[in-house]
């Protein structure tokens, strides 16, 4: 992440294009604001477009705006995306996701700086830094004739990956420290720490929502957690594998591995005693109240 971010700093003054790859829930555009922000143009607009998000019907008139009576409904003249960020820099996040009309239309942008809006004839020029962004391979989808190469070369001018969060674990404490501290600042709670035992179990969950999912796990528990130090035993069980005790991986963390099999044996003492709470409580050697506890904690129903 500090090699991105010298990158960040080396482009930003320039109006090169820049195409960021990742797996959702990256950053892609916090990284994308963040090459805005540190140019020439951050006092200008910082437009976003999520081509994902826009029906294939409209994108052309949300990116490039449409004159008054282009089609059913236009009873105005409206303004695109990319006049908006005239001046500034319009983001595409999920450019993948458009189709091949679009893409053709935004090749001439960048090729020109032009383009007609939707049901006119007159000619917008615009100064735009353009920056994309996908969670797809583009060259898979340019060999299934899904995107258009020559615009996957005007975009590609700087590329930048983000890495997903299992392959920079190391970066967990800094990044749950962080969201702590705002998380508790934004709650009004006191300032909360993690336990080495539940650092442990975080550090060996896949994340497979980056730091997305990482972000909203800190501000679950900042929220629902009673102490202020967070262990192993108040993590939702989602973040440990479950299945059969006896196939737990070797690489599993401890203490995941003693959740999983916690969760078995007081399901198992549960059976035996008819689902007896007093009785399993009692041959487990713990009140009541803590047994209920473990129960919604592992998410055991009868």
């Amino acid at each position: 992440m500090q090699e991105i971010l010298a990158k960040i700093r080396q482009i930003a003054p320039t109006n090169g294009r820049v195409l960021i790859t990742g797996e959702s829930g990256t950053g892609k555009e916090l990284v994308a604001y963040a090459v805005h922000n540190l140019s020439l143009r951050d006092k200008a607009a910082f437009v976003k477009v999520n081509c994902a998000a826009i029906p294939k019907d409209l994108i052309e008139s949300e990116l490039f705006g449409h004159e008054r009576g282009a089609f059913t409904g236009a009873s105005s003249r409206r303004i695109g995306k990319f006049e908006q960020a005239d001046d500034g820099t319009i983001f595409l996040d999920e450019i993948a996701d458009m189709s091949p009309s679009t893409q053709a239309k935004v090749l001439r942008v960048l090729e020109e700086q032009e383009f007609e809006r939707v049901g006119g004839g007159q000619t917008v020029h615009v100064d735009v830094r353009v920056i994309s962004a996908t969670n797809k391979d583009l060259q898979e989808e340019i060999q299934g004739d899904n995107f258009r190469e020559d615009l996957y070369y005007r975009l590609n001018v700087v590329p930048l990956h983000i890495l997903p969060l299992r392959e920079r674990v190391t970066d967990l404490p800094l990044l749950i420290d962080y969201f702590l501290s705002r998380f508790c600042r934004e709650n009004q709670k006191p300032n909360m720490t993690v336990h080495e035992n539940a650092l442990a179990v975080l550090s060996g969950y896949n994340w497979p929502g980056n730091v997305r999912e990482l972000r909203n796990m800190v501000e679950r528990l900042v929220i629902l957690c009673p102490r202020e130090t967070i262990e192993a035993d108040d993590l939702p069980m989602e973040l440990n594998r479950r299945g059969d005790p006896s196939q737990i991986s070797t690489e599993t963390p401890l203490r995941a591995a003693k959740n999983e099999f916690e969760h078995h044996f007081i399901r198992n003492c549960l059976g035996t005693n008819g689902w007896n709470i007093t009785e399993t409580a009692r041959q487990l050697g713990i009140e009541r109240t803590n047994l209920h506890r473990k129960m919604r904690q592992y998410d055991i129903k009868r």
